[in-house]
């Protein structure tokens, strides 16, 4: 029996439910681990919420067919997918230290504009300029929120700090072109395993490196001391935190993988924006922020560029 799946319909509503659910779950996780990075390792979270959300993939892969599967041809390509969302998540936990969380959210939308630039060289395809004029656009809306924070600091301070949502945005946005060059051939709940294995492997190798906070000693940084803070056990009022970050690792990953393989990219990808409430929203309940003017302007050029990106690859897949 063939291990790739046949094409599915069509289905917008169905994509646009499931794209909705995956923005709250990712905005109520990136809430919870701003919580608990004053106190746990970056690293130590990872692990205990790969743990969990690889364990239900697995589930997903039993339920969709079978372990068979997880079986690739093209293991590279996989890897280097993994290693990209890996390195996204890695810097953009880490800006959540030293982050309000619409600040990071909103620098981190940055991504569909490096797509787009991505596909140029990666995909052979052909973007106009309109569309690149929108991504110069997005771009200076990232100078707009950056702005204060390097006038402030220096790229050798904090302001260093807030270009990591960016780096997050980089790998996020070659994490997606390989799943364009990849295709259709893989189930949504394999590439979820895919990922929580490499999640594993990258937060075990932490441990056994810095593990013990041996690296902490004149470390100043609070995105580093994230990174290489000692682990610890939590207590019991604090385990069923990480155990929500385990689920909703679990299934942000198949329901976003879900939403794009039932609906079209550009029909889908705009309602990711929805994250961008979402995450000031929690920024002012959870930790009374809320965003400055630059924020706010910054925001509204990266979003209005990344909408328009959308609309323009809906319109020229509508032209044929």
């Amino acid at each position: 029996m063939s291990t790739q799946s046949a094409p599915l319909p069509q289905n917008g509503r169905a994509a646009i439910g499931l794209i909705l659910i995956g923005m709250l779950f990712i905005s109520v996780n990136d809430m919870l681990i701003k919580a608990l990075s004053d106190r746990f390792a970056l690293h130590q979270i990872v692990f205990i919420r790969s743990l969990i959300g690889g364990a239900m993939a697995l589930v997903f892969v039993r339920l969709e067919g079978g372990f068979h599967l997880l079986r690739t041809r093209r293991p590279g390509l996989h890897s280097f997918r993994v290693l990209c969302i890996v390195f996204a998540n890695l810097t953009f936990f880490a800006a959540l230290a030293v982050m309000p969380l619409a600040t990071a959210t909103a620098l981190f939308f940055i991504a569909p504009l490096l797509i787009t630039l991505l596909s140029i060289p990666v995909l052979g395809e052909r973007v106009g300029p309109r569309r690149l004029s929108a991504v110069a656009i997005g771009f200076a809306g990232v100078l707009v929120m950056l702005a204060p924070e390097i006038a402030g600091a220096g790229l050798d301070g904090a302001g260093w700090s807030a270009t990591l949502p960016i780096l997050a945005a980089l790998g996020y946005a070659g994490m997606q072109v390989m799943t364009r060059k990849l295709g259709g051939e893989t189930r949504a709940s394999a590439m979820s395993v895919y990922i929580h294995i490499g999640f594993l492997s990258i937060s075990v190798l932490f441990f056994l490196n810095a593990g013990d906070g041996r690296y902490l000693d004149h470390v100043e940084n609070e995105s580093l001391i994230f990174l290489l803070r000692a682990w610890i056990w939590p207590d019991q009022s604090e385990l069923w935190v990480f155990l929500l970050i385990g689920v909703l690792g679990g299934c942000i990953g198949y329901a976003l993988s879900q939403a794009y393989r039932l609906g079209d990219a550009a029909t889908v990808a705009p309602f990711e924006y929805v994250a961008l409430p979402l995450a000031i929203l929690w920024g002012w309940i959870v930790f009374d922020e809320l965003p400055g003017l630059h924020v706010w302007a910054g925001t509204a050029l990266i979003a209005g560029a990344g909408l328009y990106v959308f609309a323009r690859e809906k319109a020229r897949a509508a032209d044929g």
